[in-house]
């Protein structure tokens, strides 16, 4: 199966939300679609950005890209009742290098 991240800015939180709801609902958004591997947080340029990696059921490879960018775009959009969001990216893992969509 092919292995996947999405990676998210959060530029905010929307109010009665906890900062620990961000990545639980990340992770819960993704995983009811594909089988989750990881998730991170990191703070770039004083700008926090989740990471969540995931594996889409192999099968043709334009497909399974289509799925994985899907995923990307529920995931910026279930975040949205929780966080105010910021740029998203979908990568593909290949031959040990994550390459953008």
């Amino acid at each position: 199966m092919p292995s996947f991240r999405a990676t998210i800015q959060i530029t905010g939180l929307r109010p009665g939300h906890a900062p620990e709801e961000v990545m639980d609902t990340a992770v819960a958004v993704v995983a009811s679609r594909h089988v989750v591997e990881a998730n991170q947080l990191d703070v770039v340029a004083g700008i926090p950005r989740i990471t969540v990696r995931f594996m889409v059921e192999g099968s043709e490879y334009d497909a399974e890209n289509h799925l994985a960018r899907d995923t990307a775009a529920s995931l910026q959009h279930g975040l949205g009742s929780v966080a105010l969001t910021g740029a998203l990216r979908t990568f593909r893992r290949s031959a040990g290098k994550w390459l953008p969509l």
